[in-house]
C-alpha cells in the first residue's frame, strides 16, 4: 500500500511541474489521454487535407471561369454555387460581401473565414492582380493550385513518419505500467526501500523526470501549421 502511494506521490509531483512550467507559460493544460490525442490529430489531419484540397479546387474553379467571365468579381459570383464542401459557406459569404462593400476586403473577409495559409496565398494573388490589373492571372492561380496540393501531400508524409513517435510514447507508457505493476504484486521486498522518506523523494523525482520525458515525446509528435500573414483590414471608427 505505501508503494502504491509513493508511486502516486510520483505521479502528483510529475503533473505539479507540468503545472508550473505551463503557468510560467500562460499555457492552457489539456489532460486528453495517449489514445485520444492520436484520434484527434488524425482527425485534424484529415480535415486539412480536406480543407487544403478544397482550396486548390476553388482556385483551379477560378482559374477557368475568369476566362469567360467579365472580371474577377464575375468568376466569384459564378463559383459561389459549385465551390467545394468544405469552403462553400465562405465562398457565398464573399460572393454576397462583394454587393455591399469592395472587393479587396470581401477578399480579406474569406481568407479569415477560411483561415489556412494555403488561402492566404491565393487571396493575396487576388488582391494583387486587383491592385495592379493582373492580365495573367491564370497560370499563377494554376501554380498556388499545385503549392497547395503538395503541401497536403507533404503533411501525409510528415505525419506518418511522426506516427513513430506517438507509436513509442504509448508503447513506453505500457511497458512501465505493466513492470510497475509486475513489481507491486509479485516482488513487494524489492520495492521496500521506496517506503521510506527518502525513497518516497526519489520515486516522486523518478515520476517527475518521466512525466516531462513522456510530454517532450509527444510534442516531438505534434505538427504546427504555418502561420498566416493574411488580416482582415480593421475600419477605424471616427
Amino acid at each position: 500500500m505505501v508503494v502504491v502511494i509513493a508511486a502516486l506521490l510520483g505521479a502528483l509531483a510529475g503533473v505539479g511541474l507540468l503545472l508550473v512550467r505551463a503557468g510560467l507559460m500562460g499555457t492552457i493544460v489539456k489532460w486528453p489521454t495517449v489514445a485520444r490525442i492520436s484520434i484527434k490529430k488524425k482527425s485534424s489531419l484529415v480535415d486539412q487535407q480536406e480543407l487544403v484540397e478544397a482550396i486548390a479546387s476553388w482556385t483551379e474553379q477560378l482559374r477557368d471561369t475568369i476566362a469567360a467571365a467579365h472580371g474577377l468579381e464575375q468568376a466569384i459570383t459564378a463559383t459561389s454555387e459549385l465551390a467545394p464542401v468544405p469552403i462553400a459557406d465562405a465562398v457565398r459569404r464573399l460572393a454576397a460581401g462583394l454587393r455591399y462593400g469592395g472587393l479587396e476586403d470581401a477578399l480579406r473577409r474569406f481568407a479569415e473565414d477560411v483561415n489556412h495559409p494555403s488561402c492566404d496565398f491565393v487571396v493575396s494573388a487576388l488582391i494583387t492582380a486587383t491592385r495592379y490589373q493582373a492580365r495573367e492571372l491564370g497560370p499563377l492561380l494554376t501554380h498556388l493550385s499545385e503549392c497547395s496540393r503538395e503541401e497536403s501531400r507533404v503533411q501525409l508524409r510528415v505525419w506518418v513518419g511522426r506516427a513513430r513517435i506517438r507509436s513509442a510514447v504509448r508503447i513506453v507508457v505500457w511497458v512501465v505500467v505493466i513492470f510497475v505493476s509486475g513489481l507491486v504484486i509479485l516482488d513487494r521486498p524489492y520495492l521496500a526501500p521506496f517506503a521510506t522518506g527518502q525513497g518516497i523523494v526519489v520515486l516522486a523525482a523518478i515520476g517527475a523526470v518521466f512525466s516531462c520525458a513522456l510530454i517532450m515525446l509527444q510534442r516531438l509528435g505534434d505538427m504546427s501549421q504555418a502561420a498566416r500573414f493574411i488580416a482582415r483590414r480593421e475600419t477605424a471608427l471616427p
